[in-house]
């Protein structure tokens, strides 16, 4: 699939998801297989630009793969001044969310209250791909509510704009991210533009990818929370569409550098103290993954193991201290004797 002139390596992507997808995860999930990896949402508005949080998620020059980056807001105005900012700090691609529930956003006529106003979503549209002289891409829900499903329309206006790449999560914006997802509204999206459509929402293994590209007919697909504490999970869709077979479970090994890599890259990006506070997220999720899923680790540990090493390593507050307790972690775990 290419967005504009960008061949992508493979047919997935990872979601951008706000708090998770830093660049430290970015460049870890690309170097797993994700064919793109698309940045946290960035404020449009110039105002917040100075907070630390912002400053960070506006580095793109160090960036892996192909830098993708999704801005946020309901001005077309300064929307396009967003993304022409991103575009001269690096960006190879500008995103706009049209897509996030929260509240906090929705509030502000952001994210996918937007998809209520189909006007604004052409003006900022039109705005961001004449602000800037790369591909604008454009993430979205199947709309507000089941009553009111205008993913089409939206579509429409989005390719009659320019936008190079459509993502959909198939389920409208009230229903957060409950019940499942459904993708007939993303199959009847792909039918009705010839832009690139993305299909996102509730991949989380190989077979659910192929399930999704085959029903919907899309270019692509997008994991979010499925790989969350499993980042692998991008090569492993890569290799049972290549294939039709499943890849072994990573080794244990391997899970060890994958964790400690990663938890090393981000003290290095955010510093000893909010280093250590990121990491314990992923840390959790990654020690979910290890007793939860089937990559061949739950028969060796129990739920109750793994809550216990979640509170000790929450409780942890220097750099040092997580690194020798994941040590010490992955060296019991090898051995059965957590």
């Amino acid at each position: 699939m290419k967005i504009g002139t960008y061949q992508l390596s493979s047919q997935v992507m990872l979601a951008p998801m706000a708090g998770i997808t830093d660049q430290p995860f970015r460049q870890l999930c690309c170097q797993l297989g994700a064919g793109l990896a698309v940045s946290e949402m960035l404020s449009s508005n110039p105002k917040v630009w100075n907070t630390e949080k912002s400053k960070l998620r506006m580095l793109h020059g160090d960036a892996a793969g192909i830098r993708s980056v999704q801005i946020a807001g309901s001005c077309p105005d300064e929307l396009a001044f967003a993304a022409k900012v991103n575009a001269d700090n690096g960006a190879q691609i500008i995103d706009i969310n049209m897509g996030c529930p929260a509240k906090k956003v929705n509030k502000k006529l952001a994210g996918s209250a937007l998809l209520r106003e189909p006007a604004q979503v052409e003006r900022i549209v039109q705005s961001v791909v004449d602000a800037v002289n790369i591909p604008v891409t454009l993430k979205i829900r199947t709309g507000w509510c089941e009553d009111t499903r205008n993913g089409i329309e939206i579509a429409k206006i989005a390719e009659n704009s320019g936008i190079a790449s459509l993502a959909v999560h198939g389920r409208t914006r009230n229903d957060f991210y409950k019940g499942n997802a459904e993708y007939d509204t993303i199959k009847a999206i792909k039918s009705a533009v010839s832009i690139p459509v993305v299909a996102n929402g509730d991949i989380t293994s190989p077979e659910k990818a192929l399930q999704v590209l085959n029903h919907t007919g899309a270019d692509a697909i997008m994991v979010g929370r499925g790989a969350q504490g499993r980042p692998w999970i991008f090569r492993e869709i890569n290799h049972f569409l290549a294939t039709g077979n499943k890849m072994p479970a990573p080794a244990l090994s391997e899970v060890r550098s994958i964790v400690l890599a990663h938890v090393m890259e981000l003290h290095q990006f955010y510093g000893d103290f909010k280093g250590v506070m990121i990491a314990r997220k992923h840390v959790s999720w990654y020690v979910q993954n290890l007793v939860e899923t089937l990559d061949g680790f739950s028969t060796a540990f129990t739920i109750d193991q793994g809550k216990a090493f979640r509170a000790i390593f929450n409780s942890l507050t220097s750099t040092d201290e997580q690194l020798v307790t994941l040590d010490k972690f992955f060296d019991d775990f090898a051995t059965g004797s957590y």
